[in-house]
């Protein structure tokens, strides 16, 4: 059965919602390693919780090649497949991306290429836009920008604040989340240039 890796940065509510799928067998694999960057992050004291292992390295200050070094060891330490950032707060080096090429996936507010980067929410409403969402994609070495595996579309009302978009999108990250692992973990895909085709 293929093990996750969960990065995570903050309060790690896509993680739960991996994690509930996968303990309800909704998802047919397993979380072997949840990682932060921050003691503090809720996240990390929820997947403790939930008995799964656990590691942090605080990364204020460090360089981002040797981190990044550190965080390889420890998912290779416990066997994992597939890495799966949910609210990871850091930008991926090279290095890190080549060791797991193919195989890490995140999950972002927005229709991207709209609106990479952070705070996508408030892009969206200071853009105007009237539709908004989420994407799953594949992890390259640039910010936001790999294949695109799954979207979801979410209206922008015109009395929405960012709080209020949020959480509607969020609804949408927890559903496409765990779909796009399950059918990556199936292998029924291919990768053209940048399109990510069923098989």
């Amino acid at each position: 059965m293929k093990r996750l890796g969960i990065l995570l940065s903050g309060r790690g509510s896509n993680f739960e919602a991996i994690a509930q799928n996968v303990l309800s067998g909704r998802l047919q694999c397993e979380i072997g390693f949840v990682f932060s960057n921050k003691p503090e992050a809720p996240g990390l004291a929820r997947a403790r919780e939930l008995g799964f292992a656990c590691g942090c390295i605080p990364s204020a200050g460090l360089d981002r090649t040797a981190f990044d070094l550190q965080v390889i060891d420890l998912l290779k330490q416990h066997g994992i497949d597939w890495v799966c950032l949910a609210g990871y707060m850091r930008f991926l080096s090279g290095g890190f991306v080549s060791q797991f090429q193919g195989r890490i996936l995140n999950i972002h507010p927005s229709l991207l290429p709209a609106f990479p980067g952070l705070d996508a929410q408030h892009q969206a409403l200071t853009h105007g836009v009237k539709v908004t969402g989420c994407t799953v994609h594949f992890v390259d070495e640039n910010l936001d920008s790999g294949p695109i595996l799954l979207q979801a579309a979410v209206p922008v009302l015109d009395d929405d604040t960012v709080e209020r978009l949020s959480a509607r999108i969020l609804l949408e990250e927890h559903r496409i989340y765990s779909e796009a692992i399950a059918w990556v973990l199936q292998g029924n895909y291919r990768i053209e240039g940048r399109r990510v085709i069923r098989t």
